[in-house]
């Protein structure tokens, strides 16, 4: 030492980052991109759920989802005065202040579009000859006076309703205004008079100064009460005979309200709030829920009565809104916690196996510092530090980078998220490598699993969690899956079940080596023989890796199938709704198609086949029809070939009087059925032949007459085999069941008849039904040449309906990160697991080179070492993915995914199934990049001389 100062030692942790700075970069990046995963999931949860709630009050029905408080007019028993003051425009701005400020968290107003004031319960019968009356019945007309009338309208023509001297329950004159709509309606103009009996004095006479147009129809101002912007004609219910007459409501002045005190018209005072959704979150769901039944019927009440006044109530249907939104997102949690729990567990092997290969390729050296002395704690301490420098800034960076990506959401659950795949990377790392070093370590024998034989405390630890794992799903299949909410067991189902395949498969695997060894020892070659050796060899953690890929793969099968599930659905809903790739139809159920419409689009470029058909609904079944419902029995008291329970459409026996005709062209019909993927159609039962034969033009069917008919199972099980006579617009005849069908085209209904359409009396077709690929503005040109009595259906268009809402949009592309994180860490897998055994390969193959091994022989042997492993896992893989979606598939239901939201969907359970290519692309993914991984090894190692890799002393 030099002036007595002691040398200074370098620090451990930057000597151990710049000897091996890319296995700390490596681990860096893995432990962002997992971070990111983790922290990014919850906060993508939170985000399609806030945009979901928020979308579902934005585009609910304003009179729905506002909050009204109502309150009946001032007591007859107050003076004229206090009556008259307390419906006046301070009072009520007064009231609706406090109101608004009193709304409870999370409930927010939109200010800008609230409205308070008076308005008549009781409609006026307006007696003016200068009204229209459709029906002979004069119009009916309410009266509102609200506030805002100028912030949301457009005065057209006049002048603004005012009030040029203080209006009180005595006058006689107010002045009023009404939209352009209803202007055009009721035939009203400027100028224009309405007259109101009060119950003293002369009437209330309401003149109209001026027209308005809203600034914003849709807003909630327009839209709480259609009325106010659109008048309606609405049927009479009093009168016995069909009549209609029109409804709408007049504008009053502002400060117009006490005039309609002195009328017979129940006025009552009113405060909409629009609820402003722009600051709800998903989570607040459950609370808004809270709020509004408190308001209705609760505390909160309390509050508004004690604002407002004691007969105060609130009328609101924001509840039942958030309800359903609480409905959808339950029956989406499921299936979303099923691919979070599943991408969890493989990101958590992953980084586990991450630390078993640095561990391995560290063995050595902490082996030698234990054999001098270094203890347990020393060597642990000193890893921990050392992986915290690297895991806890790229933990970090990955939550700042899942808070940048997903803009909305909780930031304290990504933050527990990215704490834990950082805090498992610097546990797991030292734990499991200070465990190998607990006693000082020679360089011992390898591991073979062909000849190794695992310790007792390893056999009753898998044994243990074997029964636990199998325990676990049986009671799954026994309870099912359908109970709602989000549900561990059910959530965990593919980590068990591949817990379960990768304990059995492990222990399976040296059984199929061993026989196959024994035939490669006596071959010429030995190039087999080594490489099923090879393949023997493990390490002690042989079952991580394949479990790792077992979760990979079950849980990306998994999220393909659901994938293609939704996909499916909605192919399916949209086939059901038009019937084939296009359709042409009048607007009115009895409109007919003209021959020349027909012959046009049957001509249409892209056009490959067309099936006319003549549908006519409500067709009566006769009272005397066989079984009474049940299933029919023939004259000789044999049963049908269908009997009621046959009817999996939905529809039962005892429903099916009311049916539908469908009148078919056989051949056309078919095709259709063929080329749409409909049930097959038995086309040969409805020529009809003798007195059944087709009519000719013109001719007049006869009720004698009997047609064949095809018919779905509930009708078939009502008509039996017998023949009954119906009475039909296309004529009267008799019918006689000779098939069934399930499914008919462009009908969603389960109870139908099809007939043979030349047999009946009127066959003009009601419906066109074609396929291919035909250009649809020539098609709408050509429906439109002959009218505008007739409509076009897209099957491109309709299957656009079940556009994505934020919920299912959100839900979708989790599904989809899902698919692609699990083909990713099933990669990693098989990476990690080819690296930590890729310093023996290339000695080997040094070795061997050394002794005659060709290059291509090097690539073999490689290759045929990793295709047992890669096999394996591509087996176990599949065999997982498809036991996985069978164990959940009764209680999955894809509607709420595929098709909640559209109106007119059918909404039939969509069950999960398995999808082939979700099943084997992910295996062979596995398969051909452990060859690759393979064949890049040797061709690397044989770019690298044997001496490079030889060296004296090494013990590899």
């Amino acid at each position: 030492m030099r002036d007595g100062k002691r040398a200074a030692s370098a620090p451990w942790i930057r000597t151990r980052l710049r000897t091996a700075p890319g296995a700390a970069v490596a681990l860096a990046v893995l432990v962002l991109v997992t971070a990111f995963l983790a922290a990014a999931f919850p906060r993508a949860v939170d985000a399609y759920e806030t945009k979901g709630l928020r979308h579902d009050i934005r585009l609910a029905d304003a009179g729905r989802s506002a909050v009204e408080v109502s309150r009946p007019q001032p007591g007859l028993e107050l003076p004229r005065e206090q009556r008259e003051a307390g419906v006046r425009t301070p009072e009520l701005k007064r009231i609706g202040g406090a109101l608004g400020k009193a709304l409870p968290e999370p409930l927010r107003a939109d200010m800008s579009s609230v409205a308070y004031g008076l308005r008549t319960m009781k409609p006026v019968l307006a007696t003016e000859p200068w009204l229209p009356r459709p029906d002979t019945v004069p119009p009916q007309l309410s009266y509102t006076a609200q506030t805002g009338l100028k912030e949301h309208a457009r005065l057209v023509k006049g002048a603004w309703p005012t009030t040029p001297d203080a209006v009180t329950a005595g006058s006689r004159a107010v002045r009023g205004a009404v939209t352009e709509k209803t202007a055009a309606a009721l035939n009203m103009k400027v100028g224009s008079t309405l007259r109101l009996p009060t119950a003293v004095g002369g009437p209330l006479t309401v003149t109209i100064t001026g027209i308005l147009a809203p600034r914003d129809p849709g807003g909630s101002y327009w839209s709480a009460d259609p009325l106010v912007r659109t008048p309606s004609l609405i049927p009479d219910p009093a009168s016995p005979f069909p009549q209609n007459y029109w409804t709408g409501t007049v504008l009053l002045a502002e400060d117009a309200g006490p005039a309609l005190l002195a009328t017979a018209t129940e006025p009552s005072l009113f405060w909409r709030f629009p609820p402003d959704p722009s600051e709800l979150t998903g989570p607040d769901g459950t609370r808004l829920t809270a709020v509004v039944n408190s308001l209705e019927s609760g505390p909160g009440l309390l509050k508004v009565r004690a604002i407002a006044g004691d007969t105060a109530e609130v009328l609101t249907g924001l509840g039942h809104i958030v309800q359903a939104n609480a409905r959808m997102r339950d029956a989406i949690s499921p299936v979303i916690a099923v691919a979070a729990l599943g991408i969890g567990s493989v990101a958590a092997v992953v980084l586990v196996m991450t630390g078993a290969l640095i561990a391995a390729r560290r063995k050595a050296e902490l082996a030698l510092m234990r054999s001098r002395g270094g203890s347990l704690r020393g060597i642990g301490g000193r890893l921990l530090a050392e992986t915290a420098v690297t895991v806890v800034p790229a933990s970090a960076l990955g939550l700042l980078l899942a808070v940048l990506a997903v803009g909305e959401g909780r930031w304290w659950p990504a933050a527990l998220a990215a704490t834990g795949v950082g805090l498992l990377v610097c546990v797991a790392l030292p734990l499991r490598t200070t465990l190998q070093h607990i006693r000082p370590t020679l360089h011992g024998a390898r591991e073979d699993m062909v000849s190794a034989r695992p310790s007792r405390r390893r056999t009753v630890a898998e044994l243990t969690l074997l029964v636990l794992a199998v325990g676990a799903v049986t009671a799954l299949r026994r309870r099912g899956t359908s109970g709602g909410g989000t549900d561990l067991l059910v959530s965990g189902a593919p980590v068990l079940v591949a817990l379960i395949a990768a304990l059995v498969l492990v222990r399976l695997y040296p059984l199929p080596l061993r026989l196959a060894a024994r035939p490669m020892a006596r071959l010429r070659g030995a190039i087999g023989f080594l490489s099923l050796a090879r393949a023997g060899r493990s390490s002690a953690g042989g079952a991580l890796p394949l479990l790792a890929l077992l979760l990979a793969l079950a849980t990306a099968a998994f999220g393909g199938s659901v994938i293609a599930g939704i996909g499916d659905a909605r192919d399916d809903a949209a086939l059901t709704a038009v019937g084939a790739d296009a359709r042409i139809s009048g607007r009115s159920e009895r409109a007919t198609l003209p021959d020349e419409l027909v012959r046009t689009a049957r001509d249409l470029d892209g056009v490959r086949n067309a099936a006319p058909l003549r549908i006519e609904f409500g067709v009566t079944m006769p009272e005397t029809a066989a079984g009474d419902g049940g299933a029919g029995s023939g004259p000789d008291g044999s049963g049908t070939d269908t009997g009621a329970g046959a009817d999996t459409g939905g529809g039962d026996a005892a429903g099916a009087r009311a049916t539908t005709m469908v009148g078919v062209d056989p051949a056309s019909y078919t095709r259709l059925a063929r080329t749409t993927g409909l049930p097959d159609f038995p086309s040969g039962l409805l020529k009809a032949t003798g007195p059944s034969a087709p009519l000719s033009e013109g001719a007049e069917s006869g009720p004698e007459r009997v047609l064949p008919v095809i018919a779905s199972p509930a009708v078939a099980a009502r008509l039996g085999k017998e023949q009954h006579a119906v009475d039909t617009l296309s004529g009267n005849f008799k019918v006689q069941v000779v098939g069934t069908v399930e499914r008919v085209a462009s009908l969603a209904s389960t109870n139908f008849l099809i007939v043979n359409s030349a047999s009946l009396e009127e066959r003009a077709p009601t419906t066109l039904l074609l396929t291919g690929a035909p250009d649809p503005g020539k098609l709408r040109a050509a429906a439109d040449g002959n009218g505008e009595e007739f409509v076009v259906q897209l099957r491109s268009e309709e299957r656009a309906r079940y556009v994505n809402t934020p919920m299912q949009a959100g839900a979708e592309r989790i599904y989809l990160a899902a698919v692609a994180a699990g083909a990713g860490y099933a990669l990693l897998a098989v990476l990690l697991s080819l690296l930590q055994t890729a310093p023996e390969r290339k000695t080997l193959l040094a070795r061997l080179r050394t002794m005659g091994l060709t290059t291509g022989q090097g690539r073999r042997l490689l290759a045929f070492e990793a295709t047992p492993q890669a096999l394996l896992a591509a087996g176990g893989g599949l065999l997982t993915g498809w036991a996985t979606i069978v164990l959940l598939s009764p209680g999955i239901d894809l509607v709420p995914l595929a098709l909640a939201g559209v109106a007119g969907s059918d909404t039939s359970p969509v069950t999960l199934r398995a999808d082939l290519w979700s099943l084997a692309l992910p295996a062979a993914g596995v398969v051909a990049l452990a060859a690759a991984v393979a064949g890049v090894q040797a061709w690397w190692a044989s770019r690298r001389g044997s001496i490079t890799e030889l060296r004296a002393g090494d013990s590899r």
